[in-house]
């Protein structure tokens, strides 16, 4: 065997050094089977129960028959369904398109809520419209949504919101905004006098939305044809969020709050609420991870 010099083996060991940096830097790019959290992602749904989250349920529409509930002479149930009780299988864990997914009946307004509250974050989940419609919504456009810095009592709001913001899941106007309960929030609106109501338009007249006008639609409609997969996106940090559908911005909100005590005070983080509203829809992929800020390219205007 030849014998090594000293620069021989310091060459070796360069040599060396560098081949298994680049083999673990290679395992790691091309890694696909690791858990989200590797990647900065936590996710909410673990594809298999809805540990980590709660429901409500509101009072049930009279066609509906829940047994040991009581009913006035006119039929109308007289009080909700209430926490952590499903008579009716309004949520439950499926396989949809060969991935496990969340199915909500839409038979009973009701919220699955996490368990957590989240504070500076990006929300990505995908949902998809089934086929299945009920009282009160049967003749209208199927209807979910997300809400997010939930805080307060189930049923604050309608029966069965809790206090937050709303970016709405509905056919045709995913990404809009609603206040829900005493929240305000301030985005760059104008006002449709046509159809009487207010778009997102960037760099245009900043308004608040609040209890007395709440809902602020989308600047442009992204949403894919309904039975496809749609991905909804949050960005939000400090009192700003984005609404992000299929990759594009549709609307920004800035300056988020709510009433206590009748003195205004910010509302910046909360639990998140996923909406049964009459439609049969589905969630899967639902994951967060933590943010500093909101990307510049997303919250300024193009």
């Amino acid at each position: 065997m030849k014998q090594l010099t000293v620069k021989s083996l310091i060459a070796l060991f360069v040599c060396t050094t560098i081949t298994l940096s680049c083999t673990n830097t290679s395992s790691k790019v091309n890694s696909t089977s690791g858990p989200a959290e590797e990647s900065g992602w936590t996710e909410l749904f673990n594809g298999e129960n809805l540990d980590g989250w709660y429901t409500y349920q509101m009072r049930p529409e009279p066609t509906s028959e829940v047994a040991g509930l009581d009913r006035d002479e006119q039929g109308n149930y007289l009080e909700p369904i209430g926490l952590n009780k499903d008579p009716l299988n309004v949520f439950s864990t499926v396989t949809e398109d060969k991935d496990p997914a969340i199915r909500m009946s839409g038979e009973v307004f009701a919220i699955l809520v996490t368990e957590k509250e989240f504070e500076n974050y990006h929300l990505k989940l995908q949902f998809k419209w089934g086929t299945e419609k009920y009282p009160p919504r049967k003749t209208e456009k199927r209807d979910s949504g997300i809400l997010y810095h939930s805080i307060g009592e189930e049923g604050a709001w309608g029966g069965v919101w809790m206090r937050s913001l709303e970016c709405q899941v509905q056919e045709g106007d995913c990404g809009d905004y609603i206040s829900v309960d005493t929240v305000s929030v301030d985005i760059q609106a104008i006002r449709d006098e046509e159809n009487n109501l207010h778009l997102h338009a960037p760099g245009s007249e900043t308004l608040t939305f609040s209890v007395e006008r709440s809902y602020c639609h989308k600047s442009t409609d992204y949403e894919n044809p309904s039975g496809e997969w749609n991905t909804m996106e949050i960005y939000t940090v400090g009192g700003k969020s984005v609404h992000v559908v299929n990759g594009q911005v549709n609307n920004r909100i800035s300056n988020s709050r709510h009433l206590v005590d009748g003195k205004e005070l910010p509302l910046t983080k909360g639990k998140i609420q996923l909406q049964s509203e009459g439609a049969e829809v589905f969630y899967r992929s639902i994951q967060i991870r933590d943010i500093d800020e909101i990307p510049s390219e997303l919250w300024s205007a193009e």
